[in-house]
């Protein structure tokens, strides 16, 4: 069964997938749309810095076009989406069918419990890859912001995304409550943003702001400087370390 747990995870949750994909495209289209008519607005950009437009996620200026998208989608509307998708499926793809029993029948076929992990894992990767699709797609034109750059801090919070559903999952799988995965990681989530967005603000937290996997994808102000290999490095290593949680944590789990 070269990918049929993966297949069937799809499966289960097309709808959902389908829902924020095209959800996200036709957002970031109203949002490029919206820019012609704000570009100009002075009390815009009077907002920047202050510590209720870092609340949101806001770096530069709102009326410059790397403001506007950061400010509109990369700072937060699409952070929000894709842990939403990332979270959710990473908490039930092990404890969720761990709780209603049909992780151990997937487990009594002739296959790994390692190699289950990875299918899940891949499948949490399609999700996740159709939704950022459909963003890139979304602003591709109007504003004056590189395709190269949008692709990159697009890839960038898809691997943020993709580090907190894993995280999520490692949790279901070491405690096997989808509630507890849930409340975890999303407390992880809401925790790296907020020490991410108030770091510019206020000056006692920002030398923490290198423990947010926010700042590694899009408090950097990536939009306009560009994702560095460091950036990318972050997020790869802490989803690996998360994946090899994952697998240790299922190889001993009691499955119900």
């Amino acid at each position: 069964m070269p990918a049929n747990i993966t297949r069937l995870d799809l499966r289960l949750r097309r709808r959902s997938t389908v829902g924020y994909a095209i959800g996200m495209a036709l957002y970031s289209l109203v949002v490029v749309a919206l820019y012609p008519s704000f570009k100009n607005s002075a009390s815009l950009d009077s907002l920047s810095g202050s510590t209720a437009a870092a609340l949101f996620g806001v770096t530069g200026k709102l009326t410059s076009p790397g403001g506007w998208l950061n400010g509109n989608i990369y700072g937060n509307f699409f952070p929000l989406v894709m842990l939403l998708l990332t979270i959710g499926y990473g908490a039930a793809a092990v404890a969720g069918q761990d709780e209603d029993g049909t992780l151990a029948l997937i487990a009594a076929l002739p296959v790994r419990r390692r190699t289950i992990l990875f299918q899940k894992a891949w499948a949490m990767v399609l999700l996740a890859a159709t939704v950022t699709l459909c963003v890139v797609i979304g602003r591709g034109f109007q504003l004056t912001v590189g395709v190269g750059d949008a692709v990159a801090i697009s890839v960038a919070l898809t691997l943020m995304g993709l580090d907190f559903g894993l995280i999520a999952m490692a949790i279901g799988a070491a405690t096997g409550r989808r509630g507890t995965a849930l409340g975890i990681a999303s407390g992880l989530a809401a925790a790296s943003y907020l020490l991410s967005s108030l770091a510019p603000a206020i000056s006692a937290i920002r030398p923490g702001r290198y423990l947010s996997l926010f700042y590694w994808s899009v408090g950097n102000d990536q939009i306009s400087g560009g994702v560095s290999p460091g950036d990318f490095t972050v997020l790869i290593a802490v989803g690996l370390c998360a994946l090899a949680a994952s697998v240790a944590a299922l190889r001993n789990a009691d499955l119900n």
